[in-house]
């Protein structure tokens, strides 16, 4: 059984490589069961998505239509 700290460091580890069959097995039992590590993975996750976005542009590109719009730069997410 993983502690938190296995967990988090799989779940960074995730990201960047596919993770092995046991590995993969022993997170997902972990973050079954704590709400914890189960919110760190969603905000690392969050994290990646939007910097993936920001280096493609894609919400330089946004935020440049609404203003050309008019509207506001509050992000709305995801």
């Amino acid at each position: 059984m993983l502690n938190c700290k296995e967990a988090t460091r799989l779940c960074s580890e995730a990201l960047d490589r596919e993770l092995a069959l046991r590995e993969r097995l022993t997170l997902r039992m972990h973050l079954m069961m704590c709400s914890g590590c189960s919110n760190y993975q969603e905000q690392m996750a969050f994290i990646r998505r939007m910097t993936t976005r920001f280096a493609h542009g894609e919400l330089a590109a946004r935020d440049e239509a609404r203003s050309a719009a008019g509207g506001n730069r509050k992000t709305d997410e995801a």
